[in-house]
């Protein structure tokens, strides 16, 4: 469970979906943003088929409720997705920029859940859990490619 609730972020913080992407910020900074395509996808893959959506999965059984509050990795693991195909020098004021932008935006489509993200809560267990996320990332991505590659600020992989 204190994996699920990334320890006391799910149970003790205001707005623990925000903090737990924040918190997926600096997983994306940190293990993410250097790497080519391959390593993206198989580094997001496993973080979401392998770990969170059993883990997800079985702290919702723990806690007998559909998708609680408490259970925030979703946000975190989903979070890096908002960035695939992005590389900006650590040096550039545009990387936080960039970051800044992307957070706002995924929090907007995870919280209101637009486009019909919000149907895919209807899936049980940890795929319901996890799902949500993963369209609010997309989402995301699509919005900042559109936004930031007309200016040419991003380079894709």
């Amino acid at each position: 469970m204190g994996i699920a609730t990334l320890g006391p972020v799910g149970n003790k913080l205001f707005a623990p979906g925000s903090w737990a992407s924040l918190a997926g910020l600096g997983f994306y900074s940190f293990c993410y943003r250097e790497l080519p395509a391959w390593g993206f996808l198989c580094l997001a893959a496993f973080s979401i088929f392998c770990i969170a959506i059993p883990i997800c999965d079985a702290a919702e059984r723990e806690v007998g409720v559909k998708d609680p509050y408490c259970i925030v990795l979703d946000e975190f693991v989903a979070m890096p997705l908002c960035f695939f195909g992005f590389y900006v020098s650590p040096e550039s004021h545009l990387l936080w920029f960039l970051l800044g932008v992307g957070f706002v935006l995924f929090r907007y489509f995870d919280i209101w859940k637009p486009l019909g993200i919000y149907k895919l809560q209807d899936w049980r267990g940890g795929k319901g859990i996890v799902i949500d996320d993963l369209a609010a990332a997309l989402a995301t991505n699509l919005v900042l490619h559109i936004f930031f590659r007309t200016d040419g600020l991003c380079r894709f992989f």
